[in-house]
């Protein structure tokens, strides 16, 4: 595997970009119930139970 340092430091060629891909993994996750929403004086309710459906790779 490169030194990723050194593929970072480098001088910049736009014939050979560097991409930098961050493979940071998330979980996709939905609503068992639906949120109440919210009213004056009241915040937004969500229930803390949750459905998991997956992963993907994210971003920071």
């Amino acid at each position: 595997m490169e030194d990723v340092l050194a593929v970072y430091a480098r001088p910049h060629d736009p014939r050979r970009p560097v991409v930098c891909m961050d493979e940071k993994p998330c979980q996709l996750l939905g609503q068992v119930r639906d949120p109440v929403a919210a009213e004056p004086g009241h915040d937004r309710k969500e229930d803390s139970e949750y459905v998991r459906n997956g992963t993907c790779l994210g971003s920071t």
